[in-house]
């Protein structure tokens, strides 16, 4: 059955102020739709830990930095409704613009040090974005958890410490990273990518997973970012921002793997910007 598509504020709260009256708890997975399956193994585990779901699916113009990006990004809804229809979703929550950014808007949410890095200086003002539209949508849906892929880390601890710092009342969990069999992490991106491009774009999970396992075995970073970065670009990619390896609590660059970490790869390839991570156990 395919659960009820709310535009407005005002329909939202009237259900989950009868939630919480019946003292239910409330999961959110926050989405700018175009689904796929690592989108519904969040919706999966909203479902196990909560007594009612929420999808929001809302393409935010804040988070992008490119105005052709923010025009070719896939716009599926109703594909997504009906991906989400097994699931049992009890909302699907698409606000039309006004209702996230009405007349006057003028509230931007930043959070410092964790954007410094990475996809910070690449993409400025996506998380300041990111941070404001997904408090908003905390704030609207009352949600009492958050569900966020792995696969967009730095986002996810933004997330966190934006929700901590505000004092947001949620639980942000991160869920693992959905890979197609080819290693190849999930993304709504890969439906702009030729087969070419597919082929090309394997290559980032089997790269991080060589260099993973020789940082493993205690060899530095630094050698092996140089030849990682090598073989993308000998492997089709165009052009390689980064190739990181960071703590995972605090993203503080490491030259070793001395502590839980995080290997961190975005490259572009097909006229796509891909981006990709992997833990690295401490050794």
């Amino acid at each position: 059955m395919t659960a009820p598509i709310l535009r407005r504020l005002a329909d939202l709260r009237a259900l989950t102020r009868r939630w919480h009256g019946d003292n239910e708890t409330i999961g959110v997975v926050p989405t700018m739709g175009a689904l796929h399956k690592g989108h519904l193994s969040l919706v999966k585990a909203a479902k196990a830990g909560c007594d009612r779901v929420i999808v929001t699916i809302f393409v935010n113009p804040k988070q992008f930095n490119n105005p052709e990006d923010l025009a070719n990004y896939p716009r599926t809804e109703n594909e997504d409704a009906e991906k989400l229809a097994p699931y049992g979703v009890d909302a699907i929550y698409v606000p039309d613009p006004e209702e996230v950014y009405p007349q006057g808007f003028s509230t931007t949410v930043t959070v410092s040090g964790l954007t410094d890095v990475m996809e910070g200086p690449f993409r400025p003002g996506h998380f300041d974005g990111v941070a404001t539209v997904v408090a908003k949508l905390f704030l609207q849906t009352q949600a009492d958890r958050a569900y966020f892929g792995e696969k967009d880390y730095q986002q996810l601890l933004v997330v966190r410490r934006m929700a901590r710092d505000l004092d947001i009342p949620i639980e942000v969990i991160g869920c693992p990273t959905v890979r197609e069999a080819s290693g190849l992490a999930m993304s709504s991106r890969n439906l702009l990518l030729s087969p070419e491009g597919i082929a090309t774009a394997v290559k980032i999970s089997e790269v991080m997973q060589t260099l993973s396992d020789r940082l493993i075995n205690g060899h530095p970073f630094e050698p092996l970012k140089q030849q990682a970065e090598a073989d993308l670009l000998n492997a089709g990619f165009s052009q390689v921002e980064y190739i990181d390896l960071r703590c995972a609590e605090t993203l503080e660059a490491l030259p070793h793997a001395s502590r839980p970490a995080r290997l961190f790869v975005t490259a572009w390839a097909d006229g796509v910007r891909l981006i990709d991570n992997i833990a690295v156990p401490a050794t």
